[in-house]
């Protein structure tokens, strides 16, 4: 389509603000460039006609045959909108989100005309609650889901970006987005994402970290003819990256901890244990990786809890919850079952008494992530340090402070573990100072935890004592 067809009271402020006089693509190629500057765009702003001008063109050509003009007129109102704030009112108040949402449904197979279209919104509602819902009104949740489903990674990235401003901005919609019709829209998202993209990651984080949104989430994700999908675990993996990540700043709702305890016994209970994928995660397999990530969730919902927080902490955290759920006894279950690490399997095999057994570990890494979440469980808590006392625990996790070829680090959460599950309890002490004395255990890493053992003059018994030499 040429200038002259389009009518003048639309056509002549672009003409003139681009010294074009006949082509409307050279006219809008000089727009284009000349807003990509902060300067180019305040100077547009102030001509209060163009804006108006490229909406009132979207809404004359015609899609598909005018395709090519309407993606360089978006683009020159992308880059309008783009921390404008003449622009971006002038937008609202030209009812510009009705002008894209009416080109977007004729369009809504075209990645590139949608993409573009996205980019405005997002470039729009990074400046405040108004323009958010305005925004919000106008596409949620019919429009948001038709993009979702297009599965495309181009038109995902600035969707999320929409998405995740709009939640941020507004506690109503927040609550929305964790409804039925918002988790359709995000379960969409992460199936369309095989990597971390920063706006999605930023969004799960804002729903499955700040808030409760994680189980609905992960329950949209599912197949009827598998128990776990790869989707489950790319969820799962964000999750476990973001708590870690904020570890000091939050914790996961209690409501996820318990799903995530869950699926960890859940994927324990469909998995048979009788191979290993001796990789780390991800493996690949969704069972071991939904088993791998579940852990490592809640070793970190476990942890980064300071001493004044461990005094203060009256109402029960995540670490109550789970422990109350059994983890404890799930935990010291899991290990047994496993094979020796590496270390004692050897010195078995060198024992014409001796003979080893068990199950390998479903990945590299998974006995010390056990450890690590039982180390984080006992520290500063006599009830499960008492707790794993009684169910005959200590003398099995003495056997995690060994290196292992298949866990890295094992020794190390291992010292951890012991540390804190002798720290203040006598009752531990003593029952591993008479293990090391009776010839049960050697465990000369005692020492590098500050520990040695010698007999009391009174009782005639061995105890554990600070070692200072």
């Amino acid at each position: 389509m040429e200038a002259c067809s389009i009518p003048e009271q639309v056509i002549q402020p672009l003409l003139l603000a681009s010294d074009s006089s006949h082509s409307l693509e050279e006219c809008l190629q000089f727009l284009i460039e000349a807003s990509k500057t902060d300067c180019g765009r305040s100077d547009l702003a102030s001509k209060a006609d163009i804006l108006p001008s490229i909406l009132a063109l979207l809404q004359l050509l015609p899609y598909p045959s005018s395709r090519h003009h309407l993606n360089l007129s978006l683009k020159v109102l992308r880059n309008l909108c783009a921390g404008e704030t003449r622009n971006q009112e002038a937008f609202v108040d030209r009812n510009g989100s009705l002008v894209i949402s009416e080109l977007l449904d004729s369009a809504i197979e075209d990645v590139e005309t949608v993409r573009l279209g996205l980019q405005v919104l997002a470039n729009v509602v990074v400046m405040g609650e108004n323009r958010q819902r305005d925004v919000w009104l106008r596409f949620f949740p019919e429009r948001f889901l038709a993009i979702s489903q297009l599965r495309r990674r181009e038109t995902c990235d600035p969707l999320c970006m929409i998405l995740y401003v709009c939640l941020d901005g507004s506690s109503s919609s927040s609550e929305i987005t964790c409804s039925d019709d918002g988790l359709n829209i995000i379960a969409e998202t992460v199936r369309t994402s095989s990597s971390e993209d920063y706006w999605l990651k930023l969004l799960v984080s804002r729903l499955c970290v700040e808030g409760d949104c994680f189980p609905g989430l992960f329950s949209k994700l599912g197949h009827k003819d598998s128990t776990f999908t790869s989707e489950h675990t790319f969820l799962l993996s964000m999750l476990s990256d973001i708590a870690n990540e904020r570890l000091k700043e939050v914790s996961i709702p209690k409501d996820t901890a318990h799903f995530v305890l869950g699926l960890l016994s859940q994927s324990v209970e469909v998995f048979d244990f009788v191979s290993g994928e001796r990789s780390e995660l991800p493996t690949g397999s969704a069972v071991i990786d939904v088993m791998g990530y579940s852990l490592v969730v809640i070793r970190d919902a476990c942890a980064g809890r300071s001493i004044q927080q461990l005094k203060n902490d009256s109402g029960g955290g995540n670490v109550d919850m789970l422990l109350s759920s059994g983890l404890i006894e799930f935990l010291l279950g899991l290990l047994r079952k496993l094979e020796p690490p590496t270390t004692i399997k050897k010195a078995l095999k060198q024992s014409p008494t001796s003979s080893s057994s068990g199950n390998p570990c479903p990945y590299r890494g998974f006995r010390r992530d056990i450890v690590a979440v039982i180390g984080n469980c006992a520290y500063r808590r006599k009830e499960v340090q008492d707790e794993i006392r009684e169910r005959d625990g200590l003398f099995l996790m003495l056997q995690q402070c060994v290196t292992d070829d298949e866990n890295p680090f094992l020794r190390e959460w291992g010292l951890w573990c012991v540390r804190n599950l002798l720290e203040g309890n006598e009752e531990n002490q003593k029952v591993v100072a008479e293990l090391e004395m009776q010839g049960s255990v050697d465990v000369p890493q005692l020492r590098e935890i500050g520990l040695r053992v010698e007999i009391d003059p009174i009782t005639s018994r061995p105890k554990l004592v600070n070692d200072t030499t």
